[in-house]
């Protein structure tokens, strides 16, 4: 199994470097809003993250990557 960790070293190298910067943004605002109005312990990450990948799955639908 991999450590959490490596996988979330993965996931942010390539979010970073894949994702268009219109991509980023739209999350960064979608997320952000939430982030800032709540405490940590108040967030539902999996919503949160759900969010995140609808947004991906949506502005990329049938994008390739490099």
């Amino acid at each position: 199994m991999i450590p959490t960790e490596v996988e979330n070293r993965v996931a942010r190298y390539f979010f970073h470097r894949y994702l268009p910067d219109e991509v980023m943004m739209k999350i960064v605002d979608r997320l952000l809003t939430s982030c800032v109005w709540n405490e940590e312990d108040d967030l539902d990450f999996d919503e949160l993250v759900r969010w995140a990948i609808e947004i991906i799955d949506e502005q990329l639908e049938d994008r390739r990557f490099r």
